[in-house]
């Protein structure tokens, strides 16, 4: 089976002040597989996927989408969907209104907005004030966000987060078939029991460094 590499980590590192958050980091995401980030809160992962979509500048390394590095890509919201944090959204904007806004943001159009509130299952909630959903309907929309400009990739950080056990069966089978039909999954979790589950790949982190970076799943 021929693998094609859709993200290059390359010695990332960060300090802040004294102390090392992410050190040397390297590792491959391949297309069309789901790659499961692992590790104990305080790992490090979360301070790598904000260096991997350009929000904290690494003190050295870089990362690349298809050769090219998350700054210089010319469209970036339709290579790259991203969830860092769920709870980052005006609680007074509708859920479509919100992604009115992101839409305008990305330059995506607006018709994109109740294709992907029907495929997250929140068009009933799409004129609902975000301020009223639960963590489990924000993660919805976060994801919503992530998909309206129809990325090749989507890097997702604790997604499953207040998700119910339907929303939890729901999201594994939502990006399983993301990836089925071509696209790259990057999702962090500090269960390796629920990446097991469904992730082709594993990335193990622990103290900031790479433990590990092997398939699970046979190809």
């Amino acid at each position: 089976m021929d693998i094609h590499i859709m993200i290059t980590v390359s010695g990332l590192t960060k300090h802040y002040g004294d102390r090392i958050a992410v050190h040397d980091m390297s590792f491959d995401v391949a297309a069309g597989r789901v790659t499961g980030f692992v590790g104990p809160n305080g790992a490090g992962k979360s301070t790598t996927m904000r260096m991997m979509v350009g929000l904290t500048r690494p003190d050295h390394g870089d990362v690349r989408y298809h050769g090219v590095p998350y700054t210089r890509l010319l469209r970036p919201a339709r290579i790259v969907g991203s969830v860092l944090d769920a709870r980052r959204m005006h609680p007074g904007r509708t859920a479509r209104n919100h992604l009115r806004a992101t839409a305008a943001l990305s330059a995506i159009p607006a018709d994109r907005i109740d294709d992907v509130l029907r495929e997250v299952g929140l068009e009933s909630a799409a004129d609902q004030r975000a301020g009223g959903f639960s963590l489990g309907m924000r993660q919805r929309l976060a994801l919503a966000g992530a998909l309206l400009g129809d990325p090749e990739v989507l890097l997702l950080d604790e997604p499953s987060n207040g998700l119910d056990p339907d929303g939890i069966r729901w999201l594994r089978n939502s990006l399983r078939q993301f990836a089925d039909d071509g696209g790259t999954v990057f999702v962090s979790s500090h269960l390796i029991a629920e990446l097991a589950m469904f992730a082709d790949d594993l990335v193990v982190v622990g103290g900031g460094k790479l433990l590990a970076a092997e398939p699970l799943l046979a190809t």
